[in-house]
């Protein structure tokens, strides 16, 4: 049984804090930090960090809504809105204080810290692969990876930082995805290829958006997914070693 606990620490100021879960027993642990979808640290994130838990890792799910609280969100045109207002800065530099507040840990790891992130989070967790430099492995579940404009807000897509990228990356992505054209994944591998980068692209015929999401009935593929997550802890056990 893992141990689990609310953990708060202060960054820029602020009181930032997600939901961790870790092996009762052992360490210092590898740590994954998760960045969950655009609705937050909801119990799917919760059960998915227990399973990191449950495979060895410090799992930290990072509340990207510390300051204002989730959104609410009843339609697809919110959703989009509230992602296109998110700032880019913000998340990155948060994700960046989690890794150290991380690192700080006895029982964690300094030099195997990795992240993984699904939907927005995986975009997120490209674009802090990208930047942020204590992360040692990505994995990306169906991320979004063009932006349709750059301004302040949104000043370059994870297509755009892909030239940058610091660590390992798994990127897991459904064929049938209406928010991620082929053609845009196809962009990420040649340019990952071309720049020598260290990375694996598994895309999943017959699944889409969400594909391991196990709430969501019109989105879960049980054979996609029952694929998908042992591939990822191996991606994360071998590069985080």
């Amino acid at each position: 049984m893992a141990n689990t606990a609310e953990l708060t620490f202060e960054r820029g100021g602020d009181q930032l804090r997600g939901y961790a879960a870790w092996p009762a027993s052992g360490g210092p642990f590898n740590a994954v930090i998760l960045i969950p979808d655009v609705r937050g640290v909801y119990e799917h994130y919760r059960d998915v960090t227990r399973r990191l838990a449950d495979a060895g890792f410090f799992g930290f799910a990072l509340d990207l809504y510390s300051r204002e609280g989730a959104p609410e969100l009843p339609d697809m045109p919110s959703v989009f809105r509230w992602i296109r207002q998110l700032p880019d800065r913000r998340v990155l530099d948060d994700i960046a204080g989690t890794a150290e507040f991380l690192a700080a840990r006895a029982d964690v790891r300094a030099d195997a810290i990795g992240v993984t992130g699904f939907c927005m989070g995986g975009q997120y967790a490209l674009m802090a692969a990208c930047t942020v430099a204590k992360l040692k492995a990505c994995v990306s579940w169906y991320g979004m990876l063009r932006y349709a404009e750059n301004d302040d807000v949104k000043p370059a897509s994870p297509l755009q930082l892909a030239p940058r990228l610091g660590c390992p990356y798994l990127g897991l992505f459904g064929a049938d995805d209406a928010l991620i054209p082929q053609t845009d994944v196809e962009e990420l591998r040649e340019t990952l290829a071309r720049e020598h980068k260290v990375f694996e692209i598994k895309v999943y015929a017959g699944a889409g958006h969400a594909f391991f999401n196990d709430t969501r009935g019109d989105a879960f593929r049980p054979e996609a997914a029952a694929d998908a997550w042992p591939r990822s802890i191996a991606f994360l056990r071998q590069h985080l070693r």
